[in-house]
């Protein structure tokens, strides 16, 4: 067996997402699981390389896992031949500059969500990858869920026969900050370093409108600020200029209508933190992050509208569970392990920066729809 080394820059590690599920559970499990095996003979062995602005956070993190190379410095890093990839989880606001210099020097670029601040930097973003033509990928994380994929697994079965509409609920309360800490950084809530739920959301629901039910033709949207103060990191108070909430209305290719609220000003009611509930002329499901449970046509009972009485029976009584049929991955590591073998085995991948500027046309238009008040077109991207 024949082990290849493949230098990852990672950029962006310091904060949550970027540490906690692109590191830990994903790049690392997979030196945990002895690399990843492409088939031919080769297993691909992946070498962080950390990079972010604060030494001491960089050290503290590769002196926790056993990691070697952390810097400050990104343009020394991209300017090491021996990088093979470039990874970027930083705030939205300094990724675009980022990715357009690991373009520049001739690495795969591997990027989190939202690719840019908007369409017109995504799609150039887009354009100069495949001028350089190197290998470009965009994280899709919530395609990959266990929910999510028996969902795909009832599309691609034809359960739902037409699919009429499609009901999705996400969000959760994030403290204000000033009697509990807040379980997200401030920049999430001012408009002017790129925070906002529909620029963060958005290109979630495009890609999962997108790959299971069909394009997005139209947005009809309402973003707003229910919660005007906040406090921030230091625990000074700040005005919130960015929207918690947004409530969307999208027109999708072939007729179907979806419905998707997000909010962080919502308390939570639900099975899971992000549910989909899609009806159909031969049955109905509803999907969560990791379950997912379906009433078929024949077995639909026929409920009565009596507000006089007490109801008899619980509803979601009445649903199946879709069972797992098979093992599922985190999400982020599966994603992970498909680029790899894109970049060293040439195998196919569609998620690429096209695909993430969708995404930010869609959180575009989504904004303009909601200060405009009024139902937008979404036009077919092309380079």
């Amino acid at each position: 067996m024949n082990r290849k080394t493949v230098r990852i820059a990672m950029n962006g590690v310091t904060g949550r997402m970027g540490c906690r599920q692109h590191l830990v559970r994903s790049l690392l499990a997979l030196r945990e699981e002895g690399g990843l095996d492409l088939g031919d003979g080769t297993v691909l062995w992946p070498e962080p390389v950390l990079v972010g602005r604060r030494e001491h956070a960089l050290r503290a993190i590769a002196e926790r896992h056993g990691l070697e190379y952390f810097s400050t410095d990104l343009d020394a890093v991209l300017a090491d031949p021996s990088v093979d990839i470039y990874f970027d989880a930083q705030v939205t606001s300094a990724r675009e500059a980022a990715l357009r210099k690991a373009i520049a020097a001739g690495k795969h670029v591997y990027t989190e969500k939202p690719t840019a601040t908007g369409l017109d930097g995504a799609l150039e973003l887009a354009r100069l990858a495949r001028a350089a033509g190197i290998k470009h990928g965009v994280v899709q994380d919530k395609l990959f869920l266990p929910g999510l994929l028996k969902l795909k697994r009832l599309v691609d079965g034809g359960f739902f026969g037409r699919i009429l509409s499609v009901r999705g609920e996400f969000g959760y309360w994030v403290f204000e900050g000033d009697w509990q800490p807040a379980q997200r950084p401030s920049w999430n809530y001012r408009a002017e370093d790129g925070g906002g739920i529909v620029v963060d959301m958005f290109p979630h629901w495009e890609y999962v409108l997108h790959e299971l039910f069909g394009r997005v033709k139209s947005v009809q949207a309402l973003a707003t600020t229910h919660v005007p103060q906040r406090w921030d990191e230091r625990g000074k108070p700040y005005d919130a200029t960015a929207d918690d909430a947004a409530y969307g209305i999208f027109e999708l290719e072939g007729g179907a209508v979806a419905q998707i609220n997000s909010s962080w000003a919502v308390r939570v009611h639900r099975d899971e933190l992000v549910e989909f509930q899609v009806d159909g002329t031969e049955g109905s499901a509803v999907a969560g992050l990791r379950d997912c449970r379906v009433q078929h046509r024949g077995a639909t009972p026929k409920p009565v509208w009596n507000p006089d009485i007490p109801a008899t029976y619980a509803f979601r009584d009445q649903w199946q569970q879709v069972p797992d049929n098979a093992e599922f991955d985190n999400g982020f590591k599966a994603q992970w392990e498909l680029f790899l073998r894109h970049v060293h085995a040439d195998a196919p991948y569609h998620w690429d920066l096209l695909a993430g500027a969708r995404g930010v046309q869609l959180a575009e238009l989504g904004l303009k729809s909601s200060a405009e008040g009024r139902r937008v077109d979404v036009p077919e991207l092309s380079l």
